[in-house]
């Protein structure tokens, strides 16, 4: 299937087994448990030799379906499918980590991605080393023999930054360490993380590939592509599983033992979702960079920032990574946050609401939102503005759009 397009990639998945109404969509298993016909097939099950369903909790053939078409699609050696975003970070890191190791990533963060490194995994005795990602000596210089990884977010939210992946990949392998990337504002069907050196890449399947905000999801994509002999948690794994040695460590031990695996429903709204997934993306943001462009000449507005614009300082590493259209978000800085208040209030049909990527088109004030909890040092040292509007962009027409944030503004 390595010469198929996106699309045919992912509608040439089939079932694991023939089912017997021949149903063109995969069969909802809503089931917690599975019979088994003898104890010896219970045993085996259980083992992992058979490969066969025991407990929802853990593996699910609605969930696993969902999981070979993000596979076939991307080319990865495994995936996993849990029930958020965040639960795909978490999942990552405890698998990854252990007390006395670091992660290395920089501060423009999502502000739960943030919270996570800074203060959770903290008090279990790992450092998350803050730096500037785009300055591969600094990288280079937090890198240690207690590193568990490199972690970033491919264009970061709401700041907008780009990272030189080609850089910062070549920095992991010499240094002999995982790359693990975000990377859910841009989808697979115009990037493909395993090719731009990504090992381990997590995407919060809430957004684009729901299909319109229709469930909450997770994933975590392995490309095989790291020798886990060289990790000092997993190296033990690699001697049993080789380049499977993160995924047998986390689908064997981390994500049984939190509990975190997908839920068959939403696996099957997500799997519809992803049917639809390039449609919606070029149609969002298409929009979002006329959008963009439109904006720069509307007044009230102090700037705008988003990749795709040629004047935007991230633009020609944003477009050789990711090509003309670097997501469907962007965000515009007002006069102050009581102007910013005053236009979400005037907002009529642009949604007053979190959440990237849903089908209709979304607008929050991220400083006194996402970020509400963190004092304003933190805030400042993230680079999270009180004048600052995230804007998603949905499928609406991009001048009734424009209409809207016009007539809010005056």
């Amino acid at each position: 299937m390595k010469d198929l397009s996106f699309e045919n990639k992912l509608y040439q998945s089939s079932y694991p087994r023939e089912d017997v109404y021949n149903a063109l969509q995969m069969p909802v298993y809503n089931n917690a448990a599975f019979e088994f016909n003898t104890a010896e097939e219970m045993e085996a099950a259980f083992a992992g030799q058979s490969g066969e369903h025991t407990y929802s909790r853990i593996s699910n053939p609605t969930v696993q379906y969902f999981e070979n078409r993000i596979k076939n699609i991307t080319g990865a050696l495994s995936v996993t499918a849990l029930n958020s975003g965040m639960a795909a970070i978490c999942n990552t890191f405890i698998t990854l980590g252990y007390s006395g190791a670091n992660i290395v990533t920089s501060r423009h963060l999502f502000g739960n991605t943030y919270s996570l490194l800074n203060t959770t995994l903290k008090a279990f005795g790992v450092e998350a080393r803050f730096c500037d990602l785009n300055d591969p000596e600094a990288v280079k210089a937090n890198i240690d023999k207690n590193t568990c990884a490199v972690f970033l977010e491919i264009i970061t939210n709401p700041q907008l930054e780009v990272v030189n992946l080609d850089v910062l990949a070549a920095i992991a392998k010499e240094k002999e360490i995982p790359l693990v990337a975000d990377t859910t504002i841009i989808p697979f069907c115009v990037f493909n993380a395993g090719k731009a050196g990504i090992d381990i890449e997590i995407v919060s399947s809430t957004k684009y590939i729901s299909g319109g905000a229709t469930s909450i999801g997770g994933m975590i994509v392995d490309y095989g592509t790291y020798d886990w002999s060289k990790s000092t948690k997993l190296a033990s794994n690699a001697s049993e599983a080789g380049k499977l040695a993160f995924t047998h460590k986390m689908k064997k031990e981390i994500h049984r033992n939190l509990g975190a695996y997908m839920t068959p429903q939403a696996a099957h709204q997500q799997t519809i979702g992803l049917e639809t997934l390039s449609l919606r993306f070029n149609r969002a943001a298409e929009t979002c960079l006329a959008l963009a462009q439109a904006l720069q000449k509307v007044e009230g507005i102090e700037s705008i920032n988003y990749p795709g614009l040629e004047n935007n300082r991230f633009y020609e590493i944003s477009q050789r990574q990711f090509g003309k259209y670097p997501g469907a978000m962007l965000t515009f800085d007002l006069q102050s946050k009581e102007a910013c208040f005053s236009f979400l209030n005037k907002l009529k049909f642009i949604k007053r609401a979190t959440n990237l990527f849903d089908n209709k088109s979304l607008a929050i004030h991220p400083e006194s939102t996402i970020y509400v909890n963190f004092n304003k040092e933190e805030k400042e040292k993230m680079h999270i503005s009180p004048k600052t509007i995230r804007l998603s962009v949905g499928l609406e027409n991009s001048d009734d759009i424009l209409q809207d944030i016009v007539a809010s503004l005056k």
